[in-house]
């Protein structure tokens, strides 16, 4: 019997059939063929073109590839001028507008308790100070508080609680402070000195962050490492590395590492000298202190050269004495194979940390939510959550990152997973109109986001009421 199969795929499928049948199974009529499924594409949340407000993200380590699973990319983005067709997108109930544009390299944002807003203009070595009344979605003031500075990063406000009389600034190795009185517009002083020198070293990551204990007895400084993965550290021995971490911690790095990858330590006043508060966190752009507990955290740019997925960067908890991982290792006992069986005494003693991002996201800046009223304020389920700038990545073959994400929190701890909150800076696997960098809580509830790509902090309100 013969038959006319005139689809292509029809009779590729049939043919295909028969070829399996027994010659006893050949006696019978054959059932009809099934067409063939064409495989679903697995939805990859991390691909800037899946990215949207309420996408879900939980990363463990069994997710964790082999190293050079894939090729190290080199595929840094082009900025350019924002597009006419472009536009930002928030979860619905929300608005999101220009609050100010036309700054220069606009990185940190942090807001003072009288509601004034200070922001790191790094590269013109300058803070700006804005204001704006309740609900306003343009500043009424713009000026430059303090000039001279050398590559300020970040801000914090001392004592803490509602009447700071100084304004602490991270410049690129050195903590200065300048005397403040609420409403001020202008500093009313030159910089003083807190900590003269913060690494030996010069180059590698540039950023410090700064942020207060809740008692105000501690300040605590992140400073990134000098390098990808400490490539020219010199060998110890088991002796000189034990002598080495009695005084600087466990799994401190050495050489022109020293007092790098780390959080550090002082009192207000900078009279102790710095210590080590935590080791291993190879680039805490960001810290910040949970207002509820007290718990130090940070956001932190891991290494590159391992692939797309490789390794993960992470929000966490920065604990007391803890050794997250660099150079040696990575989330947990994962060795880096770069520095492979040089220190096996640390294979056990890695901190896990508690959020894990997509690889080469890039977070920057973080902070919790506490707004607890005003006009544009968030709905209570935000309460408590942490927003984190996600500057974006080079060193991905696909684009990830370049978005603000929500970091879920139940009662004060992590559940491992975080949201897309604020997309829309990626115009396409080449080129990118912004970079999101800081964010903070305006006094009436908006979330301000610094976007050192086009010079621009953008305002995001919960108008839904």
């Amino acid at each position: 019997m013969s038959a006319s199969i005139g689809d292509a795929t029809d009779r590729h499928d049939v043919i295909a059939y028969l070829a399996t049948l027994t010659p006893d199974h050949a006696q019978r009529a054959p059932a009809a063929p099934a067409r063939a499924q064409t495989p679903t594409p697995v939805f990859d949340a991390s691909d800037w073109q899946n990215a949207a407000p309420g996408v879900a993200h939980h990363l463990t380590t069994a997710d964790l590839p082999a190293p050079y699973a894939t090729t190290s990319a080199g595929n840094g983005p082009q900025v350019v001028r924002r597009p006419d067709s472009a536009s930002l997108s928030v979860p619905p109930g929300f608005t999101v507008s220009v609050f100010a544009s036309g700054l220069t390299n606009p990185r940190i944002v942090r807001v003072a308790p009288n509601g004034d807003i200070f922001v790191a203009e790094t590269a013109a070595n300058r803070i700006r100070i804005l204001r704006a009344a309740d609900g306003a979605t343009t500043p009424s003031v713009n000026a430059i508080y303090a000039e001279g500075l050398d590559r300020p990063f970040g801000i914090a406000f001392y004592p803490p609680g509602d009447r700071p009389a100084w304004i602490y600034i991270a410049n690129i190795n050195s903590v200065v402070r300048l005397p403040y009185r609420s409403g001020d517009v202008h500093a009313s002083g030159e910089p003083a000195i807190v900590v003269p020198e913060l690494t030996e070293s010069r180059g590698g990551h540039s950023t410090r962050d700064i942020a207060f204990s809740l008692d105000g007895k501690r300040l605590f400084v992140s400073i990134g490492s000098g390098s990808n993965v400490a490539e020219s550290m010199s060998r110890k021995s088991p002796a000189a590395v034990a002598r080495w971490e009695s005084e600087h911690g466990l799994g401190a790095a050495w050489d022109t590492e020293t007092h790098r990858a780390a959080v550090m330590v002082t009192d207000p006043e900078g009279r102790m000298p710095l210590r080590t508060f935590a080791t291993g966190i190879r680039n805490g752009v960001g810290i910040a202190v949970d207002p509820s507990t007290g718990e130090l955290w940070a956001s932190t740019n891991e290494r590159d050269g391992l692939g797309d997925n490789l390794v993960p960067d992470y929000i966490t908890r920065v604990r007391e004495s803890a050794f997250y991982g660099w150079p040696w290792y990575y989330m947990g006992a994962h060795e880096d194979p770069r520095h492979a069986n040089e220190r096996p005494d640390l294979a056990d003693k890695v901190r896990v940390p508690d959020v894990l991002l997509q690889s080469h996201s890039a977070p920057l800046e973080m902070g919790f939510y506490t707004a607890t009223q005003g006009p544009a304020v968030f709905p209570l389920e935000y309460r408590g959550d942490v927003f984190a700038a996600l500057h974006g990545s080079w060193n991905r073959s696909t684009r990830t990152g370049y978005k603000i994400v929500r970091v879920r929190l139940d009662h004060g701890v992590p559940t491992g997973e975080y949201d897309d909150f604020l997309t829309g800076f990626v115009v396409d696997e080449h080129a990118v109109w912004g970079r999101p960098v800081g964010v903070a809580v305006a006094h009436d509830g908006a979330l301000l986001v610094t976007d050192d790509g086009s010079g621009t902090i953008w305002r995001v309100a919960y108008t839904r009421r």
